[in-house]
């Protein structure tokens, strides 16, 4: 793969404006970057879980605020990879006049790529597969093909997220989002259809990257950016080099910041989380400047702050010396799994910890447990409604769903996306006030 038709301003659905002139394109990305953070899409995010369940009187991080932290950290990663091979070649803008919007793009991409995930986590994500898999949505196997089953047993914000970026909801006009391809390719961590992914031995192939319905847009992407193919049957490419980028920042700040609201919470001690983020810090001085801070928020700040910071140059310059292996498609590891000891060591005990005392702590379990009903009682309600619509009642439901979601198609799988993405848009607060007015556990009111 090569960066000269890897970094393309085309966007989608608006091909026919596509300027290549790079002194006008040099602005797209950036437009990318606006366009998202103005969007409905990404202002839900303030209302998604991201591990923990939405706050109370200590404020935690929801989708949105992970995904601006992500976007900035991402921005970071792609202007020093741009700063080091401009330092090896000072005429590189000449020759690829857009590599100085890398960290435009991954930014960009940063920002959209936890836009497909339903609410309550990724235990909402589990609950829409558990109904397919082990509930009332069995009887639509034999209604779909395999590859479309595929993708309703085993749903995937990643995939959503490019639907919700390229498909033409009703009255939003065809080109929805109208990225940049470079953006939308970036996003795709995983660009295999379903019936591909869950192949944990391949990074491109460990989930997958669009449904059914985007695959041909998908592929048009990739034929554009001249994406290396690995098998067209079932269809699987390799990945955008940009998206070890922007998979790197995600990891970056997940893993260390789920630490600093665990502290908050009282998850885990002071003393737990110095202990990980020295090591982390790469400052022989940092044990002298806690002691000058009273306050344990503020230190866990400036370890955290100086944790990121290692973090970002080891995945940067990672990616700047692997740039080969990785244009080649050879590069079969995420950045962060990578990087150098003693830091590669201390990820994965953060990542033990954060298995073993946050992600199984009473309240984000019981948020799962709760998605779980949540989620399913949404969709045995409005599945069959929207496919039968036979009953006064069924009408009913229908009709709460936004005109945008419904489909002119007549086939199950399109009827049941429908409904899809009318459930997998809701945000954690509107999903749990329709289940319980639609089952009679509270009365709306008028108000």
């Amino acid at each position: 793969m090569k960066w000269e038709k890897l970094l393309s301003a085309k966007r989608w659905g608006s091909e026919d404006k596509y300027n290549a002139d790079p002194a006008e394109a040099r602005s797209e990305f950036q437009r990318d970057y606006d366009r998202l953070i103005f969007s409905s899409p990404f202002r839900r995010l303030q209302n998604k879980t991201q591990v923990f369940p939405l706050p109370g009187s200590v404020f935690v991080h929801n989708r949105l605020t992970h995904s601006l932290e992500v976007a900035s950290v991402g921005k970071s990663l792609g202007r020093i990879f741009y700063n080091k091979i401009k330092k090896d070649d000072p005429n590189i803008d000449d020759k690829l006049p857009l590599i100085s919007e890398i960290g435009n793009i991954v930014s960009a991409a940063c920002l959209a790529h936890d836009l497909g995930n339903p609410a309550f986590g990724h235990s909402g994500e589990a609950a829409i597969s558990h109904y397919f898999t082990n509930d009332a949505g069995l009887q639509y196997r034999d209604k779909v093909t395999e590859s479309q089953w595929a993708d309703l047993t085993h749903f995937e914000g990643n995939a959503n997220a490019f639907r919700i970026l390229t498909h033409p909801y009703a009255g939003k006009g065809y080109g929805s989002f109208a990225l940049t391809y470079s953006t939308l390719a970036a996003i795709a961590k995983y660009p295999c259809e379903s019936i591909a992914g869950h192949n944990k031995s391949n990074i491109y192939t460990k989930k997958y990257g669009f449904f059914q319905s985007e695959q041909t847009g998908f592929q048009k992407i990739a034929a554009d950016l001249e994406l290396d193919m690995v098998t067209e049957s079932p269809l699987v490419y390799k990945r955008h080099p940009l998206v070890y980028l922007v998979e790197a920042a995600d990891d970056i700040c997940y893993n260390i910041i789920d630490l600093e609201d665990a502290h908050r919470l009282k998850i885990l001690s002071y003393g737990e989380v110095e202990t990980l983020l020295l090591r982390l810090c790469n400052d022989p001085k940092m044990p002298a400047r806690l002691l000058e801070i009273d306050d344990e928020d503020a230190k866990i700040s400036l370890l955290r702050a100086k944790s990121i910071s290692t973090l970002i140059f080891q995945c940067s310059e990672l990616f700047y010396n692997e740039q080969d292996a990785i244009l080649s498609g050879d590069f079969n590891s995420g950045l962060i799994d990578a990087i150098q000891e003693p830091y590669r060591s201390v990820m994965k005990d953060i990542a033990k910890i954060s298995v073993n005392k946050i992600y199984n702590y009473s309240s984000v379990v019981q948020i799962e447990v709760a998605g779980y009903k949540v989620m399913g009682g949404l969709l045995e309600e409005f599945v069959p409604a929207y496919l039968n619509n036979n009953s006064h009642y069924s009408r009913k439901l229908v009709d709460l769903i936004p005109k945008q979601f419904i489909t002119s198609k007549t086939d199950e799988y399109a009827k049941i996306q429908t409904v899809l993405d009318f459930v997998s848009g809701m945000t954690d607060l509107y999903a749990v006030e329709l289940f319980r007015k639609i089952k009679g556990i509270s009365f709306p009111s008028l108000s």
